[in-house]
C-alpha cells in the first residue's frame, strides 16, 4: 500500500472507522460509569446521556462525573492523636450528655435526630443564644459588628465572596484587624469566589492567611465545579459563629436603586458552645486547603461561655462527598418522618431523592400539614423544570406547594412542629446530598421556630399556591420538558 491507496481506503471506509471509534469510546465510558458510580439513578442517567449523545456524553461524564478528589488522599482526621483536643472533646461530650438529660422533656419526641447527629458526626448538643437574620441587609450589619469585636482571631469560609461594596467593607475590617494583631484565616471556594483572585496578593500582604478550598486551573473541569465548598461559616474568638444561606455579595442586600431582584434568604448568628462544632469543621477544611496543620490551642474550643443562658439547643450537621454517610440527607429524612403536626420547607432547588420523596408523601398522607415554598422566579431553567417534574407526586399526596413571586427565594430552611428548625447551606437536592460540602444548624426551641414560622407565612403571602387541578391542565409540551429534565436530575 502506498499513501494514496491508504488515503482512498480511509476515504471509503471512514464512516465505519468513526462508528467503531465512537462505539469503543462509549463502551469504555459505560464501563467507567458502572464501576465508579454507586448511585443507581445517577448511573442510569449517565448511561442514557452517553448513548443518546455519543462522544458528547463521554466528554460530559469525564469532565463532570468522575470524582477525582476521592482519588487523592483527603482526610478530616485533623487532630485524632492530639491529647489536648481529646481532652477538650471529652469535656464537650460530657456537657452534651448533661444538656440532653436536662432537656429530656422538651426533646421527648425528637431524640431520634439528636442521637443520629451525635453518632453520625459527633454533633454535640448545647445551649446557645441564636439570632435569626432575615436577608442580607440584616446579616451583614450583624457580621460587621461582630467582626469589629474580634480580639484573638477570625475564621471565614465562604462559597461566594464577591469583591463588591459589601465584600470590600468586610475586607477592610479584616485588614485592619490583622494589623491590630488579630489572626485572620480565610477559606474561599475558587469557583464561587473567583473575583477574589485579583486581590489575593493585597490580602496576604495585609497579614490575612487566605487559601482556596480546592484550586481551579480549568473551569470546565467539573470535578472541581461539582465538589464545591458550599459552606458559609464565620467563627470569631471561638464564641460567636454565623451559618446559613447568605453569601457575601451585594445581590443579597435588598436596598438601593440598583437592586434588580428581591433576594429572600436566611442566616443565623450563634453564640455559645455550638460554635465549637463550627470551629472543628473550619479547622478540618483549613488543614486540607492550606496543606498545613493548624496547632490546636484551648482558645479555639472554649468551654466556659457567658451566653449559656441562651434559650436554644443547637447541633451542627456537616456534609460532603468525603463523609461516610449522607448526614445532610439523613438529617432531613429523620426530621420529616418525626414531624407530628407540621412541616414547612423552603428550598431554592428541589430535586429530592426517592427517600425524601417517600418521606414527604408519607407525612402528608398521614395528615401532617406539609408545605413546600419554592422559587417562582429561578436562576436556573433546567433545575426549575426538573423540580416541576416532582410536583404531581407531591400534590397528589396532599403536599401543598407555593411558588414565591416577590423575588428569588434562596433560603434553605425546614420547620418541624413548633420545636425543631433547620437552617443552613444545603438545598433539598442531590447536589447538596452527595456532591458539595455543606453545613446546617438544627435548632431546638420555640422562639426561633416561631420566628421562622412567621417569616414563612409572610413569604406565603407573596406566593402563589399550585393546585393539583391546575397542574393537571398543563399541556403535553410542558410535561415533556419537565420529564426530560427529570431524567437528568441526578446530574444537576
Amino acid at each position: 500500500f502506498n499513501s494514496r491507496s491508504v488515503y482512498f481506503l480511509l476515504l471509503k471506509y471512514y464512516p465505519y472507522i468513526i462508528a467503531i471509534i465512537v462505539l469503543v469510546l462509549d463502551i469504555i465510558t459505560a464501563y467507567r460509569i458502572v464501576i465508579d458510580t454507586h448511585n443507581s439513578a445517577k448511573t442510569l442517567a449517565y448511561l442514557l446521556l452517553v448513548f443518546i449523545l455519543p462522544v458528547i456524553g463521554s466528554v460530559f461524564y469525564f469532565s463532570f462525573g468522575v470524582n477525582y478528589r476521592k482519588k487523592k488522599i483527603y482526610s478530616k482526621k485533623i487532630i485524632s492523636n492530639d491529647l489536648l483536643y481529646r481532652d477538650i472533646m471529652q469535656r464537650l461530650l460530657t456537657t452534651s450528655k448533661k444538656t440532653e438529660d436536662a432537656f429530656g422533656a422538651e426533646l421527648k419526641y425528637y431524640k431520634d435526630i439528636v442521637h443520629f447527629l451525635i453518632n453520625d458526626s459527633s454533633s454535640l448538643l448545647s445551649l446557645n443564644r441564636v439570632t435569626l437574620l432575615l436577608n442580607g441587609e440584616n446579616k451583614f450589619n450583624a457580621v460587621l459588628d461582630a467582626l469589629e469585636s474580634a480580639r484573638s482571631y477570625i475564621h471565614l469560609e465562604y462559597y461566594i465572596f464577591e469583591y463588591d461594596v459589601i465584600g470590600k467593607k468586610i475586607i477592610e475590617i479584616l485588614k485592619r484587624k490583622a494589623a491590630e494583631g488579630v489572626k485572620v484565616r480565610f477559606i474561599y471556594d475558587d469557583f464561587g469566589s473567583h473575583s477574589l483572585r485579583k486581590v489575593l496578593s493585597e490580602l496576604r500582604a495585609a497579614g490575612i492567611e487566605i487559601f482556596p478550598f480546592y484550586k481551579i486551573r480549568f473551569f470546565f473541569l467539573a470535578n472541581r465545579i461539582n465538589y464545591r465548598n458550599h459552606r458559609k461559616i464565620i467563627v470569631i474568638d471561638g464564641i460567636t459563629g454565623f451559618i446559613g444561606g447568605i453569601n457575601v455579595s451585594d445581590r443579597y442586600i435588598n436596598t438601593g436603586e440598583e437592586k434588580k431582584i428581591y433576594w429572600r434568604d436566611t442566616h443565623l448568628k450563634i453564640e455559645g458552645p455550638a460554635v465549637n462544632n463550627l470551629q472543628y469543621h473550619f479547622i478540618a477544611n483549613w488543614n486540607f486547603a492550606s496543606e498545613s496543620r493548624l496547632d490546636i490551642h484551648p482558645s479555639y474550643f472554649p468551654l466556659d461561655f457567658s451566653v449559656q443562658a441562651g434559650k436554644e439547643l443547637v447541633q451542627i450537621v456537616p456534609g460532603g462527598p468525603d463523609y461516610p454517610s449522607s448526614g445532610i440527607m439523613l438529617s432531613f429524612f429523620t426530621a420529616i418522618v418525626m414531624a407530628r403536626q407540621k412541616l414547612y420547607i423552603t428550598s431554592p432547588y428541589f430535586i429530592p431523592n426517592d427517600s425524601i420523596c417517600d418521606a414527604l408523601k408519607k407525612a402528608a398522607l398521614s395528615g401532617k400539614d406539609v408545605r413546600l415554598l419554592l422559587p417562582g422566579i429561578s436562576d436556573s431553567r433546567i433545575v426549575n423544570a426538573a423540580a416541576r417534574s416532582y410536583f404531581y407526586d407531591m400534590l397528589s399526596s396532599k403536599v401543598r406547594i407555593y411558588l414565591y413571586n416577590k423575588g428569588f427565594v434562596h433560603a434553605k430552611t425546614m420547620i418541624v412542629d413548633d420545636m425543631v428548625s433547620i437552617v443552613g447551606t444545603a438545598n433539598m437536592d442531590v447536589r447538596s446530598f452527595d456532591l458539595n460540602f455543606e453545613i446546617n444548624a438544627v435548632v431546638y426551641g420555640k422562639e426561633i421556630n416561631g420566628q421562622l414560622t412567621e417569616a414563612f407565612m409572610e413569604d406565603l403571602a407573596c406566593s402563589e399556591e399550585v393546585t393539583l387541578e391546575e397542574w393537571l391542565q398543563r399541556g403535553p409540551f410542558h410535561r415533556f420538558i419537565d420529564a426530560s429534565a427529570r431524567l437528568l436530575s441526578p446530574l444537576l
